[in-house]
């Protein structure tokens, strides 16, 4: 019974090695678990190129169609008001007539220029710049046959370039929609210019001083007839 006994006790010493010989298991566990950081660091990471999507569409636009943008507003912003000055301060109908034209054309102009630099991302420029503001200030100094003559001139001179700068954009231009803008925009410039050159080959811009020249001859013209 004794040795039976001793058997017995051996038995389970063994069975109880064997138990806590799978005890060694665990560790892995632990490995595993040391795992899924590895991939929370990989999430991170990905946020990043979400980011940059978001400006594409404003740099879309090649430096000469935005550069074209921004000039196009300015002088539009500097023809509504020279037009207004003009529709105040002119001395001749004429004169008067075409700044408020310019007002209405411009204006309707500026509105459309305006939904486009929306779309695409450009900020238009709210007021004049310094060449534009000190012409402005030396108009308003002027009255009379002076203001319509420097006014005249300085709008002849501005629609030339105008003209030239829709015409080159409209045929040269980038985008396609800042192509159709000004193609859309230029029989418009083109009318201002042929009319501020009738304007100024007519001497309107003088046509408060043409009274007084045809009085002389008349004047001449008595002594003449009384021999």
């Amino acid at each position: 019974m004794s040795n039976f006994k001793i058997y017995s006790t051996g038995i389970v010493a063994i069975a109880l090695s064997l138990a806590t010989g799978c005890t060694p298991t665990t560790p892995h566990d632990d490995n595993i678990s040391e795992a899924p950081p590895a991939q929370s660091v990989q999430t991170t990471e990905s946020p990043s190129p979400t980011a940059s999507p978001t400006t594409p569409g404003q740099n879309s636009l090649s430096y000469s169609d935005r550069q074209f943008i921004n000039e196009a507003a300015q002088g539009g912003l500097a023809e509504v008001q020279l037009g207004q000055l003009a529709s105040q301060r002119g001395a001749s109908n004429a004169v008067k007539q075409y700044g408020q034209r310019m007002v209405q054309d411009h204006t309707l102009v500026n509105n459309q220029l305006k939904q486009l630099a929306t779309q695409k991302g450009v900020t238009l420029p709210t007021r004049l710049d310094r060449k534009n503001k000190q012409i402005q200030q030396s108009l308003s100094k002027l009255s009379g046959a002076k203001f319509d003559r420097q006014y005249l001139n300085h709008m002849l001179q501005d629609h030339e370039k105008d003209v030239s700068a829709f015409q080159t954009e409209a045929e040269q231009g980038q985008d396609p929609e800042v192509k159709a803008f000004a193609a859309q925009s230029l029989p418009i410039l083109q009318e201002h210019l042929q009319q501020v050159r009738s304007l100024v080959n007519s001497g309107s811009s003088t046509s408060t001083s043409t009274p007084t020249s045809t009085s002389t001859p008349t004047s001449t013209s008595t002594p003449t007839s009384t021999p």
